[in-house]
């Protein structure tokens, strides 16, 4: 059988109004790639063709990249395996991370992308299953995630940060999020980005960042401070104080810069007007 005639339906729904399910694409994009590159096919097969679920894909291959000499991949995929049968909306996030990231990188042509290649999508699903580990108590476990995703990837957030579905981290080296940070639906995180406190406070120290906010490049946002729905954080930005839903500010320290609406942070616009 041919892949157009395996994979008709989801090729369809793809030149159709209605986009197919990730998984039944991400399988569609593995399989035209594997026709395409031969070398890879091994590994596209591997990773996704061979399984039945996106969870147990997901588990699989992230278990490759965790990892090491300390943990071998079978143990790893148990325990993402484990997570994704306790609490299904993990699984259910990373599914909309993989369509956030298709929808506002520019660089993103496919699914099989981030999936495969991209190191904040990899990190931030890592993140998802310590998270589960720090609520289930299991501490240790949960530090030991977040090294491993600090030495692979170049991303640092605490096990019991809080991070909602259809987030996306834009090439991700830098990305540091503290233990009591709280990041909405739907936020674009850029790379050199902090979430930090300002501080030796042991209480609740963190931004809680709303939906929708996009943090551009290195701006760094301190101390238990919230950024309202919508909002933009210039590049290299120091945030100091509360901003407000769809506010954009920029500056060391931030403050508000241009109209209150002269751009949507879903579109990852980080122009803005000039005040008059």
């Amino acid at each position: 059988m041919s892949i157009e005639t395996e994979f008709s339906p989801v090729l369809t729904e793809i030149n159709g109004a209605t986009p197919p399910p990730v998984w039944k694409r991400l399988r569609f994009e593995a399989a035209a790639s594997a026709a395409e590159e031969p070398t890879l096919a091994s590994l596209l097969n591997a990773a996704i063709l061979s399984h039945d679920h996106f969870h147990d894909a997901l588990s699989y291959y992230l278990a490759l990249k965790i990892a090491g000499s300390e943990m071998n991949a079978l143990q790893v995929r148990e325990i993402f395996e484990d997570a994704y049968r306790s609490d299904p909306a993990i699984a259910k996030a990373a599914e909309r991370d993989m369509s956030a990231t298709l929808e506002r990188d520019a660089a993103c042509r496919s699914f099989l992308q981030p999936f495969l290649f991209f190191k904040g999508f990899q990190a931030l699903q890592t993140h998802r299953v310590a998270h589960w580990l720090w609520n289930e108590g299991r501490d240790t476990l949960a530090f030991f995630f977040q090294s491993r995703v600090s030495e692979l990837f170049g991303v640092d957030i605490h096990p019991a940060a809080q991070i909602g579905a259809g987030v996306m981290f834009d090439h991700a080296t830098g990305i540091v999020i503290g233990e009591t940070a709280v990041v909405g639906d739907d936020c674009s995180i850029l790379q050199g980005v902090t979430l930090g406190g300002t501080g030796k406070e042991i209480d609740d120290r963190h931004p809680k960042i709303g939906n929708g906010v996009l943090v551009s490049v290195g701006a760094k946002v301190l101390g238990n401070i919230r950024i309202g729905d919508g909002a933009r954080i210039g590049a290299g930005s120091v945030v100091l104080k509360e901003v407000g839903p769809n506010c954009t500010v920029a500056g060391v320290p931030a403050k508000p810069v241009g109209d209150p609406c002269c751009g949507k942070a879903e579109s990852m616009d980080q122009s803005f007007l000039e005040d008059k």
